[in-house]
């Protein structure tokens, strides 16, 4: 027997500026299935992970809550620790970046990158904002597109147009801070020499440990040439200082991949088995392996383990990329409440129903992953009630009341158990290679197998049989064995669902070795339901309170901060009731609907207000790409708005939409036996 292996494992740091999400759990219950694969097998397997808890977003966003950095992320820490405890995610170590250990880490390697010469300084002009007294990222900047001259548009691309620019390329920008108008300013920045190592990650990534589809998408970047990465920001900034640089600090993403060391070297210093160099030093014979999503490949295939080369370290084994998670073959929308947050999945439903049906479905690849909530509702349904939990609930019965709980030796379905027992390698690389889609496939046709025998052998009818006791023992005794194999296989998915048959089972926490042995004269335990099917009310009421959830935060104005996280603003100030009042709303029916031609937002509405037509441009062709089907539908519009003069013609009020943008923007419509021109009040 081989040796076990020694094996680190580390999922991408959730942000601590908001919650964690069905489309974060994707990545931590497919890390989490995968080592606890490598647990059951009896390999050394340490997971580790943290909270990015850097930034700007989240200095500012302390300073609008009136609380320090420090007591937000604690806070979010909280709250992210647990939702994944609560989601069955079992981290070794869930730490923080803001640690000692990492700015330790964070020192020395900076310190090596530095003396090697892969550090060079240059100034930079950036907008810096002079009312809030600091430099500005992109997304803090604010102004009309250079190309369509839409208005309100962040500082490197236009969300209206598509367009990529600049930040001083922007019309009339303004601070999303302060709303000062910024000035451009210069400053001294520290940048990392990651073309130095153009030659080893050309060598790196295609040795095996990407996946072909990301090694083809780095090689685009690679074959363009390789540019130094800007790795500082000014003061003031929520991270770590550089060393011997006063108010320079790290940017977030120089010390978030370290925070990987640095959560495991905390470890190391409660678990003395633990040698931190033993993972990490340059000649290791650990495995590295780094599960993340495809948004953040560049970070963690180029840059990271170029920092880790030029200061005398290991380089990951391999960078697990998985896709983006859909829900119902659509983005995740908070107008439809299919943006949900793990706690409210958890207010609702089962953990392991949601570990199921992500195991279903993720292959090897990037694809991205669609959660379609009524095939869930089957799946699980049919998969983990009808045939697996069913072979257990069919069989105990009628061995607690037959043979007071005994099971009777023999192999009632050699068959069956050698089918098992051959299916046990396979299931196992499928695991290994992160195929959780085809184990699974291959576990539930080993559970319909069991089934079919069952049913072709009917215990239940010879029962009812004079003479047949010994025949039902023997039947039920297989059905559980085979039950207790199709549990071992299903272990690293769903641990609950393992824990409560291993107590049924009268039975020690169970291995994968243990595929290999049979239970005979053995005692059961009472038993007990073990997994309920999902109520399609329970899936439903889940999707209202996401919708619930966005209501409640209706009260904010969403806006993107750092690592793709939201940051929050207030809405507009108040205005009196009479102002409100003065908006005359009417009903109005679209005539005509068409394109506007050179516009890539704009459709042209002809609209019917009772006693009068008017000409409205409306930037809704996104979400209506053939504008002929909105003919004949009532909308509502504001009809006293002042005209206002386009460059395709002049605007004689405005439809009323609502939704976060491009596909999902909803015209409002009237209540049924609404009229053209009636005001609405």
């Amino acid at each position: 027997m081989s040796e076990p292996r020694q094996i680190l494992v580390t999922s991408a740091l959730p942000y601590a500026n908001g919650s964690i999400h069905l489309g974060h759990m994707l990545e931590y219950i497919q890390t989490d299935m995968w080592v606890r694969f490598q647990k059951l097998r009896g390999n050394q397997c340490i997971y580790v992970c943290a909270d990015d808890a850097h930034g700007s977003a989240i200095m500012l966003r302390a300073e609008k809550e009136g609380i320090t950095p420090e007591q937000l992320i604690a806070n979010v820490q909280a709250e992210h620790s647990g939702d994944f405890a609560d989601f069955l995610v079992d981290f070794d170590n869930f730490h923080s970046t803001h640690s000692e250990e990492n700015r330790e880490l964070s020192g020395l390697i900076y310190t090596r990158l530095r003396e090697a010469g892969h550090i060079a300084t240059r100034s930079v002009t950036q907008y810096f904002d002079p009312e809030k007294g600091m430099f500005l990222a992109d997304r803090f900047i604010k102004g009309t597109c250079p190309k369509c001259a839409a208005e309100d548009q962040y500082g490197d691309n236009c969300e209206k147009c598509g367009a990529t620019y600049a930040p001083t390329e922007l019309k009339n920008p303004k601070s999303a801070i302060s709303g000062a108008t910024p000035v451009l300013r210069d400053s001294q920045h520290f940048f990392f020499k990651l073309p130095d190592f153009q030659a080893m990650l050309q060598q790196w990534t295609r040795s095996g440990t990407l996946q072909e589809a990301v090694a083809n998408k780095l090689a685009e970047w690679l074959d363009s040439g390789l540019q130094e990465w800007d790795i500082s920001r000014d003061a003031p900034y929520f991270g770590f200082e550089i060393p011997g640089e006063p108010g320079k600090y790290f940017y977030v993403w120089l010390d978030a991949p370290i925070g990987y060391m640095a959560s495991f070297k905390n470890l190391c210093a409660r678990r003395p088995e633990l040698d931190f160099d033993a993972f990490w030093k340059e000649d290791s014979t650990a495995e590295l392996y780094h599960f993340i999503g495809k948004d953040i490949v560049n970070f963690h295939a180029l840059f990271w383990p170029a920092m880790l080369e030029g200061a005398g370290f290991r380089k990951p084994t391999a960078v697990n990329v998985h896709g983006y998670l859909t829900v119902n073959g659509a983005k995740m929308s908070k107008s439809r409440g299919t943006f949900i947050k793990a706690r409210t999945y958890l207010d609702h439903l089962q953990p392991e129903y949601l570990r199921y049906y992500y195991a279903a479905k993720l292959g090897r690849g990037v694809d991205d992953l669609d959660l379609n909530l009524e095939d869930f509702v089957q799946k699980v349904n049919s998969d983990l009630v009808g045939k697996v939990v069913n072979i257990a609930s069919r069989c105990a019965g009628f061995i607690h009341k037959g043979n007071e709980g005994v099971m009777v030796a023999g192999d009632a379905a050699p068959e069956l158990t050698e089918a098992f027992l051959a299916a046990a390698p396979s299931i196992a690389e499928a695991y290994e290679s992160r195929d959780f889609a085809r184990a699974m496939r291959e576990i539930m046709a080993l559970a319909d197998r069991a089934n079919a025998w069952i049913a072709e052998k009917a215990p239940w009818s010879l029962a009812k049989q004079e003479g047949k006791q010994d025949e039902v023992q023997a039947i039920c005794a297989q059905g559980v064995n085979l039950f207790r194999q199709l549990v071992i296989f299903l272990k690293p998915v769903l641990p609950l669902l393992a824990a409560d048959a291993e107590a049924f089972l009268n039975v020690a926490p169970l291995t994968w070795n243990d595929h290999q042995s049979r239970l005979e004269n053995h005692r059961l335990n009472a038993f007990k339901a073990l997994m309920s099917r999902i109520e399609p009310a329970k899936v439903e009421a889940m999707v209202a309170a996401s919708k619930e959830d966005l209501l409640a935060a209706a009260g904010q104005a969403q806006a993107p901060a750092g690592n793709g996280e939201l940051t929050k603003e207030p809405l507009s100030a108040e205005i009196e009731f009479d102002t409100f009042a003065a908006v005359d709303l009417r009903v109005a029916l679209i005539v005509k609907a068409e394109a506007v031609a050179g516009a890539d937002k704009l459709l042209q509405l002809t609209l019917d207000i009772g006693d009068e037509r008017r000409n409205v441009f409306s930037g809704i062709k996104s979400a209506y790409p053939d504008p002929s089907k909105l003919e004949g539908r009532l909308t509502m519009m504001v009809a006293n708005l002042k005209p206002r003069k386009m460059r395709f013609g002049v605007s004689e009020g405005m439809v009323m939409a609502a939704g976060p943008g491009g596909e999902e923007i909803y015209l409002l419509s009237p209540d049924s036996g609404a009229k053209p021109g009636q005001r609405i009040k």
